[in-house]
């Protein structure tokens, strides 16, 4: 078992500590199946995290007016959420959201409430690819879907009017796309944003064993790792973006939190950016587990503030200030 996590401190909001001492008495999930379990242990184990991820996200879900279609892009269902505050749907810039779940869940309901609690307050539309994953679509089935995405996405819009958002593992299919779109000859987006990314599926960094039991949301996932993979190297790029060629990667907005199991994967992204010769802005927040404080906190509020500034600036909808 875990070690128990320490109390949370007082440097954080009263509710962000109500919300660490909440999630540390949730027993999380079943244990995650072995990854030559089956195909069906593995269906009914995600069926379960799907049935959880509904229940716990759809109460953060954005509430603001929305018209919510779908439709399909080369074969993926794709979720199409086109806000109040967008007065010409085709003109206004894309906001393509890849939606996170270990990269075996996040399917079907649990993709539309994902993506509706990472909507920002902008005059964008909101594409969320309901991409295939393991374990009836290993890699690189997923990566391909987004691709198809990414294609029609450019065929309807100038890069400039592209923004690629990815959270846990949906930021690693955002940055693995962006490192094959570039490998094709494909123009880079606006700008990225990976919120607290699974880049490395080898598990390597420091914050794997040092988080592990402080961040009570995650624990290792590697048995879905090896799952996707199905047979290829873990450091793949392509499968492992953090170990790609990043270099003419567009502007990118990390998160993470100082308890969060990706905290390495997200530091040690923002270090090869930055080598790479990458405009690249990391921020990590106090006794942050993965994935925020429950969605009520201050912090959680500067995090949508501040993830909606750098989209907004970046998409050229207000060039006042990064970040603002």
């Amino acid at each position: 078992m875990p070690r128990k996590a320490p109390p949370p401190p007082l440097t954080i909001s009263p509710p962000a500590r109500e919300y660490v001492q909440m999630v540390s008495q949730f027993s999380g999930a079943p244990d995650m199946p072995k990854h030559d379990a089956g195909t069906q242990v593995w269906l009914d184990w995600i069926a379960g995290v799907n049935e959880n991820i509904v229940a716990a996200f759809g109460a953060r879900a954005s509430n603001s007016p929305m018209e919510q279609t779908q439709f399909e892009i080369d074969g993926v269902p794709t979720y199409v959420f086109t806000p109040e505050s967008v007065t010409d749907s085709s003109s206004a810039p894309i906001y393509i959201d890849v939606h996170g779940g270990g990269l075996t869940c996040g399917a079907g309901e649990a993709c539309i409430v994902l993506t509706k609690g990472d909507m920002v307050d902008l005059p964008v539309i909101t594409w969320a690819p309901d991409y295939r994953m393991p374990p009836l679509h290993p890699y690189p089935v997923g990566l391909d879907d987004l691709m198809a995405v990414y294609r029609k996405a450019l065929d309807e819009r100038e890069p400039r009017d592209i923004l690629v958002h990815g959270g846990s593992a949906g930021g690693n299919l955002a940055a693995a796309l962006l490192l094959r779109a570039k490998d094709e000859g494909l123009p880079m987006p606006a700008a990225l944003v990976l919120a607290t990314p699974e880049v490395d599926l080898t598990e390597s960094g420091d914050s794997f064993v040092t988080n592990d039991g402080l961040d009570q949301v995650l624990s290792s996932l590697m048995e879905a790792n090896l799952l996707y993979a199905n047979g290829h190297a873990l450091t793949d790029p392509y499968i492992s973006p953090i170990f790609g060629d990043l270099r003419g990667f567009p502007p990118t907005y990390l998160m993470t939190g100082t308890r969060d199991l990706f905290l390495s994967n997200t530091v040690l992204m923002h270090r090869a950016l930055r080598r790479a010769g990458v405009a690249a802005w990391l921020n990590v927040w106090d006794a942050m587990s993965h994935g925020g404080f429950g969605g009520n906190s201050s912090e959680d509020q500067d995090i949508k503030r501040e993830l909606t500034g750098f989209a907004r600036y970046h998409l050229r909808l207000n060039q006042d200030t990064l970040g603002s």
